[in-house]
């Protein structure tokens, strides 16, 4: 099965400071590894909260509130990866996603890219860039309830329009938090909680998609990318849905 596993944001994450050198190296020989032996999918971080925006849509109207975001609740359902021009744009194709909902909560960050770390330089010529539009939970999602055959419509249609647009990049559908698990790791010790996590209210710093047989499993796995990143609260859920275009 794949579980998506949401590292938590820092002090240091959100102040947009690139990983010392040694830190970088060691993560991208556990990356290679981990990829060459099947166990990592995809794996992405995320730009500071100051440079995204939080959309909250309730009864037809929407509100921007500009980064850097506060914690508040940080547990998602589900994401998009979007490539477009700017910051707007994401916006603008995010608002058209919730409006085949109705009332929900995105949050819309920037992927952080190779150069945006100085690991290499950006591409001549490149326009666009990435960014995460994040679907936080509630209580339909944590319900597990599937959405009525005309919301399905609206969002698939939506869907469909940034596909043809060339925007989506990916999306992931993930469970309910009932089937997840929080692990905190501090100081060489591990603790792990089992959902439903009744709060979330760090931000999300990034992700990796693992292919693992049980969230446990997956926590297993997360323990060599905590000695490097040191002191982390991670959150892992199944994944129901991942579609990559």
């Amino acid at each position: 099965m794949r579980i998506l596993a949401m590292h938590k944001s820092n002090s240091f994450s959100e102040a947009g400071h690139a990983p010392p050198p040694e830190m970088m190296a060691a993560m991208g020989q556990l990356v290679g590894s981990m990829m060459q032996r099947g166990i990592l999918v995809a794996t992405e971080g995320l730009c500071p909260s100051v440079q995204g925006a939080r959309l909250t849509f309730h009864k037809g109207k929407r509100t921007v509130t500009p980064g850097p975001l506060k914690g508040a609740n940080e547990h998602i359902a589900g994401f998009g990866i979007l490539r477009v021009r700017d910051l707007e744009e994401a916006i603008a194709w995010a608002t058209k996603f919730a409006e085949s909902i109705g009332d929900v909560e995105i949050d819309v960050r920037p992927v952080s890219e190779p150069w945006d770390i100085g690991a290499m330089p950006k591409p001549d010529g490149l326009t666009t860039r990435r960014y995460m539009a994040a679907r936080k939970a509630d209580r339909t999602t944590e319900s597990g309830a599937m959405p009525s055959k005309e919301a399905m419509a609206r969002t698939d249609a939506v869907i469909e329009e940034m596909t043809k647009a060339g925007v989506l990049v990916a999306s992931i559908g993930l469970a309910p938090s009932a089937q997840g698990a929080r692990a905190r790791f501090n100081n060489g010790s591990r603790t792990v909680t089992d959902g439903p996590f009744t709060e979330a209210k760090e931000l999300i710093a990034g992700y990796a998609v693992l292919e693992a047989p049980s969230v446990k499993a997956a926590i297993d796995l997360s323990a060599d990318f905590a000695k490097i990143i040191g002191d982390v609260e991670i959150d892992f859920l199944p994944i129901v849905k991942m579609e990559a275009r």
